[in-house]
Protein backbone atom coordinates (compact mmCIF):
# COMPACT_ATOMS: atom_id res chain seq x y z
CA UNK A 1 0.00 0.00 0.00
CA UNK A 2 1.43 3.33 -1.06
CA UNK A 3 0.50 6.36 1.04
CA UNK A 4 1.48 9.97 0.35
CA UNK A 5 0.66 12.49 3.01
CA UNK A 6 0.27 16.14 2.09
CA UNK A 7 2.84 18.41 3.64
CA UNK A 8 0.92 21.31 5.18
CA UNK A 9 4.07 23.40 5.60
CA UNK A 10 4.11 24.17 1.89
CA UNK A 11 0.73 25.87 2.26
CA UNK A 12 1.73 27.60 5.49
CA UNK A 13 4.86 29.05 3.89
CA UNK A 14 2.90 30.10 0.81
CA UNK A 15 0.27 31.82 2.96
CA UNK A 16 2.93 33.71 4.89
CA UNK A 17 4.69 34.68 1.66
CA UNK A 18 1.45 36.03 0.21
CA UNK A 19 0.64 37.86 3.45
CA UNK A 20 4.07 39.43 3.84
CA UNK A 21 4.31 40.24 0.12
CA UNK A 22 0.87 41.83 0.10
CA UNK A 23 1.67 43.86 3.20
CA UNK A 24 4.94 45.07 1.67
CA UNK A 25 3.17 46.02 -1.57
CA UNK A 26 0.49 47.93 0.35
CA UNK A 27 3.12 49.77 2.40
CA UNK A 28 5.03 50.72 -0.75
CA UNK A 29 1.89 51.91 -2.52
CA UNK A 30 0.82 53.96 0.51
CA UNK A 31 4.27 55.51 0.89
CA UNK A 32 4.38 56.49 -2.78
CA UNK A 33 0.87 57.99 -2.58
CA UNK A 34 1.92 59.97 0.50
CA UNK A 35 4.98 61.30 -1.33
CA UNK A 36 2.85 62.37 -4.31
CA UNK A 37 0.36 64.10 -1.99
CA UNK A 38 3.14 65.93 -0.18
CA UNK A 39 4.59 67.07 -3.51
CA UNK A 40 1.17 68.39 -4.61
CA UNK A 41 0.78 70.20 -1.29
CA UNK A 42 4.22 71.78 -1.57
CA UNK A 43 3.54 72.82 -5.16
CA UNK A 44 0.24 74.45 -4.11
CA UNK A 45 1.96 76.31 -1.26
CA UNK A 46 4.69 77.61 -3.55
CA UNK A 47 2.09 78.72 -6.08
CA UNK A 48 0.09 80.54 -3.39
CA UNK A 49 3.17 82.30 -1.94
CA UNK A 50 4.47 83.27 -5.39
CA UNK A 51 1.24 85.04 -6.35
Amino acid sequence: MQYEALNQWTFVVAAYAIGVGGTAALLLQSWLAMRRAEARRDHAREKRQGS
